[in-house]
């Protein structure tokens, strides 16, 4: 946890400033019971008004003043935390958009999600408390001094009862660590239900699985629910003991002082700020206790944070690493292998072929067959494991890797629009296009129509994820955020399937024209998508089946004949 506390750097000013007043309070408590005891034994013994009164005012002075330093100090903290949690969200979330995708499927997406939110809170919850850090040992040790100094005798009692309690907070805390280090993955638990059940809400509904779903959160919940109560419940048990040791103590320093009293060896006034000095540090030890409660559950917080923090990306730009300013940039791929990680067999084995400027280099295979794969290297969210992919002639691992994707306009096989409107949308691939550049992508990908027919246009507001929109007009805003780009290279990953034909061949037709300079790759389910292609590469099981056109793998290839032969009837293939 101490590693995260090096983000408090900026506020070194404040958190000292907070350690001077919180000194300054505590100084201020443990002063008071030394006035309260002269104001017995000096003025209410003696029957000296203005001695009581002016030590009175005294009293009301320091109090004062402690509540004035607690105010600041609080405000200061206050301050201090968000700013510290807001810093460590900035710094967890740009760590996670380093990432490959390699670590986001070790970490987990709802997992990463509970790191930066819930994990964190419980950090900042630390920095909140920090004056309770300051405060209480200084009451604790400050109160221990004078008590012993108004009475050494009766300080034995208070002396004895301490390493009880500190004993108790140890075994506290070495069975509470384990149980908020589970609490947390508990909480994971439920934000992966939630979220899956909130992402795939109308697969639920059309399949009538709310009630299955309803039981998964609820076990979820319960699980969290049971923990959490085990937490608690031990936890608990520290307040009660803790009275019932200190309220014995009490007890025992009032029957040993009024002993002492009528031997004339302590002075009433000394037994009360004795008593004051007491509870001064029963309090210390309650605040302590609330401290060790929240560490555990902390500390296990922040060893998850920086278990994101200590992960490295497994893909990153070499020292070494140039800019890739291609005009023409064809893509070869050279004995290209690669495995998931865990996985039993290569996604993808001995890959080679080349995609020329200015022309489309098709693929098309099974479902399984790499296809996918092929993409998420070429984009570089994976590194391959032999082999290498160049571009115009230079290896991928040489290029920067923002470098290397400001040349591809990508359009997934899931499109995924963001919240804002469809004009924010297609500028999301390059933020200075124009407003004609928007509507002529839009254009070209077949998508004005449609947005003409909305209320407000280009300005029209999508909901998270384009859900107001239909599947074809979600993937035509896609390819139109491609276009807007205007890349060397286009990588459209099977990103046609929910066009009806007549769509589909429109827009393939205003992409020849308006894509000629770049490579283009596509990835296909249909036939019909990439009969004109090119070269079409046929992957199965990983492996390339074939090579060539249409024409050279209706030949040569049965693969791609069987592909063929189940999607055409016999006058179209002819």
């Amino acid at each position: 946890m101490f590693k995260l506390f090096r983000l408090l750097k900026p506020y070194k000013f404040l958190v000292t400033a907070v350690i001077a007043l919180m000194l300054l309070q505590s100084l201020a408590q443990l002063y008071l019971p030394t006035l309260l005891s002269d104001i017995v034994d000096v003025g209410v013994v003696k029957g000296d008004v203005s001695y009581i009164l002016r030590y009175g005012a005294y009293m009301l002075l320091v109090a004062m003043g402690g509540m004035v330093c607690v105010i600041i100090a609080s405000y200061l903290l206050a301050k201090t935390a968000t700013g510290f949690g807001r810093d460590l969200r900035r710094t967890l979330f740009s760590h996670v958009e380093r990432f490959s995708l390699n670590e986001f499927d070790k970490l987990g997406t709802s997992s990463l999600i509970t790191r930066t939110t819930n994990d964190i809170a419980q950090v900042q919850q630390v920095i909140v408390m920090m004056r309770m850090f300051i405060g209480a040992p200084t009451m604790l040790i400050g109160g221990v001094i004078m008590a012993t100094y108004k009475d050494a005798h009766l300080a034995i009692v208070l002396i004895s009862v301490i390493p009880i309690l500190v004993l108790a907070i140890i075994w506290i805390m070495r069975k509470g660590l384990p149980l908020f280090k589970l609490l947390q993955l508990k909480i994971d638990g439920i934000n992966l239900v939630l979220r899956e059940n909130l992402t795939g809400i109308r697969v639920i509904r059309a399949f009538n699985r709310s009630d299955h779903e309803k039981q998964k959160f609820e076990k979820a919940n319960l699980d969290y629910t049971q923990t959490a109560v085990k937490v608690n419940t031990l936890m608990a048990t520290m307040m009660p003991v803790m009275m019932l040791v200190f309220n014995l103590g009490v007890v025992v320093i009032l029957w040993y002082g009024g002993i002492r009293i009528d031997n004339n060896q302590m002075q009433i006034g000394d037994l009360m700020a004795f008593i004051q000095y007491a509870m001064q540090i029963m309090f210390s030890m309650f605040m302590m206790t609330m401290i060790f409660m929240m560490i555990p559950r902390a500390s296990a917080s922040a060893v998850r944070i920086n278990e994101v923090l200590a992960l490295e990306s497994t893909i990153h730009d070499s020292e070494s690493a140039k800019n890739l300013d291609a005009k023409q940039a064809a893509i070869e791929f050279q004995n290209v292998t690669f495995s998931y990680p865990g996985a039993e067999q290569p996604a993808l084995l001995d890959i080679s072929f080349r995609a020329e400027a200015g022309e489309v280099t098709a693929i098309i295979g099974g479902t399984g067959s790499g296809k996918t794969t092929l993409i998420n290297l070429l984009l570089r969210f994976y590194d391959v494991d032999s082999g290498d992919i160049t571009i115009d002639g230079q290896s991928m691992h040489k290029l920067k890797i923002e470098s290397l994707r400001e040349q591809i306009g990508y359009v997934p096989q899931k499109a995924a629009l963001f919240s804002g409107t469809i004009a924010e949308n297609i500028r999301f691939g390059r933020e200075t296009a124009t407003d004609e550049e928007i509507r002529h992508a839009a254009a070209t990908a077949q998508a004005a129509d449609f947005i003409a027919e909305l209320k407000d246009g280009f300005e029209s507001v999508l909901a998270q994820g384009g859900t107001n929109l239909s599947g074809g007009q979600k993937q035509r805003l896609a390819i139109a955020r491609a276009l807007a780009r205007k890349p060397n290279i286009f990588v459209f990953d099977d990103s046609f399937s929910a066009l009806d034909f007549k769509t589909d061949a429109k827009l393939r037709a205003a992409l020849k024209d308006e894509t000629d300079y770049a490579t283009k790759i596509i990835v296909a389910q249909r036939v019909s998508t990439i009969m004109d292609a090119n070269r079409i590469i046929v992957l199965e099981d990983g492996r390339i089946s074939g090579i060539g056109t249409h024409a050279e793998l209706m030949n040569t290839c049965a693969v791609y004949q069987e592909i063929v032969a189940s999607q055409l009837s016999e006058e179209e293939i002819a």
